[in-house]
């Protein structure tokens, strides 16, 4: 097999959030795997897609950091097409999110538009009729800014998780429901998440990796230092790059395995990494999280939506 016919994966070394830091590490991969240009058209509407779960600050790595986010919506300002910021956060919305990370303002400056993903259009994806957001599906391209956390449920959230925020519908709790309607074994759950992904098709991963999310995330985590972006346009070849740095095995990661099958070779395909290389495991201490029950119960689901609907009303 030939380099060209590889996944390529571009690694950056990046640990500090400073803005002129993270504007050229995000450039410099973008450079790497082709120019902007090669993902990007001027004049195009770009759905940059953070991980937005729920209004915290910055302090705390449950979120994609304000830093990656606006060094993404800059560069893709610069070439002249429009971002567009927009998430569905399981508590609060896309503002909220964005407000307490500190950045609406300053996207709003440089000409983003904050955008809740919303609308849902049911499409039928691995027999479910999911809600995908209208906003996601008019979008002329997305860039999917994913964070890299363990996550309680499937191991950890890196590329494919992040797409599943598309999903909309009942004040932002559709993603909870199909937990309940799908959660009862892991595989369906899965597919599902990977179809979504493919539906949507994203331009390019950036996974934020300069400060990850050990134990239990997505939300409830420890920050932890792992100093690189990752990116690339083959969701699992960026999975398992992330695994190689925190010390995961991709086949203790249900999304992983579910792509396999799906799509035999996935954990196989050599990957050509470009960029910084590094000895794996950078973080062999990262730990990872506690697993609980995938399926949420239904009592579950009605506590929440009235708990976002509290939230939102506020």
């Amino acid at each position: 097999m030939s380099l060209q016919e590889k996944p390529v994966v571009a690694v950056q070394r990046c640990t500090s959030y400073d803005a002129d830091t993270v504007y050229s590490a995000v450039c410099r991969q973008f450079e790497l795997l082709g120019g902007v240009e090669s993902f990007i058209q001027p004049a195009q509407r770009v759905l940059i897609k953070p991980n937005l779960i729920v209004p915290r600050g910055p302090e705390v790595p449950a979120q994609t950091h304000p830093e990656v986010i606006y060094a993404v919506a800059r560069i893709v300002k610069e070439h002249g097409a429009v971002p567009l910021v927009g998430d569905s956060p399981a508590w609060s919305n896309t503002r909220g999110c964005l407000k307490a990370l500190g950045i609406d303002e300053q996207l709003e400056s440089l000409g983003a538009e904050i955008v809740q993903l919303n609308q849902p259009v049911r499409m039928k994806i691995d027999g479910a009729a999911v809600g995908i957001s209208r906003v996601a599906l008019e979008a002329d391209a997305i860039i999917n800014v994913a964070k890299l956390k363990a996550h309680q449920q499937l191991g950890a959230t890196f590329a494919f998780k992040n797409m599943y925020g598309c999903v909309a519908g009942l004040a932002g709790k559709e993603k909870a429901w199909w937990h309940f309607a799908r959660g009862k074994e892991v595989e369906p759950f899965c597919r599902m998440i990977i179809g979504i992904y493919h539906t949507l098709n994203p331009v390019i991963n950036i996974i934020d990796g300069i400060i990850g999310m050990e134990g239990q995330g997505p939300i409830n985590g420890d920050p932890k230092e792992v100093g690189y972006l990752v990116a690339g346009t083959e969701p699992a070849a960026c999975e398992r790059v992330c695994c190689d740095l925190v010390g995961f095995d991709p086949n203790d990661l249900p999304l992983l395995m579910t792509a396999e099958k799906m799509f035999p070779g996935t954990l196989d395909t050599p990957i050509h990494v470009i960029g910084d290389m590094f000895n794996a495991p950078v973080c062999p201490d990262f730990k990872p999280a506690v697993q609980t029950p995938l399926r949420f119960s239904f009592g579950h689901i009605c506590k929440s939506i009235g708990k976002q609907i509290l939230i939102l009303l506020k």
